[in-house]
Parts: C-alpha cells; structure tokens; sequence
C-alpha cells in the first residue's frame, strides 16, 4: 500500500528559509510541493522520507533565493491491484459507494462490483440519500458507516486533467481506486463475525 520512492527535484529555497540547517530547509519546501499531491503512476505523496542528495546551491541574478537540485525518497500511497484494504463509507447512491481512508477518499464500488444480490433504496433517515443494502439468507445486511468496510482493489486509474468542466461536476480526482465487494470476507467486518475473522476494534460500540 505504501512505497518509497526516489525522485529529483529543483528546489528554490527563499530567504526566510535559510536560517534553518540546509536539509530541513529543502525538506520544507518539498513537502509544500509534493505533500498531498498525486504524481501519474506513482501514487499519492504522503511524506518526505529523506535526503539523498544536494548540489548547487545557485543564486540566481535578481533573486535572493538559492536553487539546488535534491535527490530525495517519498512515501506514497499506490495499492496494488488484488490488495485488500479496510475503509470506511463515505457516501452512496444508485451508481454505488465512495469509500475513504481519512486521507485517500476517492475510492469507488461500483454496483455492479456490490454483493451479489444488494439493491439500492431511499435511506428512511433521509429519504434525499440512497444506502445500500445485502439481501442474505433471507436477511438485510445495511452498508453503512457503522464499521469498517474490506474492499478488494480492482484497478487504480489516473484520469487526464479535463480541459473543460460543467459547473456542478464533481471535484476532479487525479487517482481513483476501483474496489470490489463481491466476494466472501468483503464488506462490513460485522458481517463475518459468526466466522471469527473480524478486528474487535473495527466496528463501533455503544456506551
């Protein structure tokens, strides 16, 4: 799920840096410009790891700022395809589930990838939202936010910036992870707790 990865990069240090030592100087400015970030089939930028290496130094004409190139190792977040991974519902509707990590919320289930045999109802908390629910043995099994969820990976896409975009679209997401449901052990952790499989501490409990 998580990588370390080693990049180059041209930092420009500005002067109210300098008065730090070099290295945490450089770092700060690296995490200003990766962190959060999402680089094309690396994955999301979680941290700077390290230093590798620093050379330059330059000031350029004009500019009171020094220009280095750094060689540096990131950690990012990319899970592989097969992977499965315990997240938690964020939202649903008749197309199906978005899952977050807290840090990561573009995660999408399909319906067709839903247990087999769930549909889709008005939620009578609030009849505007839609929930998701397992038909199993004769039994309903809600997908709500009152657990963990366990989602396989199916596939990891990084969509092209758009050129244009309608006024009520969706954010733009620069990673989308495509999860599966569709198989034992997947879905709510509570589901499974007849088998013994479950984390104690995935579902909440009331006082």
């Amino acid at each position: 799920m998580f990588y370390l990865s080693e990049l180059k990069h041209t930092v420009r240090v500005p002067p109210h840096l300098l008065n730090l030592p070099l290295e945490d100087a450089i770092k700060s400015v690296l995490q200003n410009v990766f962190l959060d970030k999402v680089l094309a089939n690396l994955g999301l930028c979680v941290s700077v790891y390290d230093i590798k290496s620093v050379e330059g130094g330059f000031v350029l004409p004009g500019d009171g700022a020094a220009t280095y190139q750094v060689g540096f190792r990131i950690v990012v977040f990319r899970p592989f395809v097969g992977e499965v991974i315990s997240a938690k519902l964020k939202e649903s509707d008749a197309n199906g589930l978005r899952l977050t990590l807290g840090f990561f919320e573009d995660i999408y289930v399909p319906a067709p990838f839903l247990p087999t045999t769930s549909r889709c109802e008005a939620d009578p908390y609030n009849r505007n939202q839609k929930r998701w629910v397992w038909e199993h043995d004769g039994q309903d099994y809600d997908i709500d936010d009152s657990c963990q969820i366990k989602f396989r990976v199916e596939s990891i896409s990084y969509p092209t910036v758009p050129i244009e975009r309608a006024e009520d679209a969706k954010p733009f997401a620069p990673m989308v992870v495509t999860g599966n449901l569709d198989d034992d052990g997947l879905g709510l952790v509570s589901w499974w707790e007849d088998f013994d499989v479950i984390d104690p501490e995935a579902c909440e409990t009331e006082d």
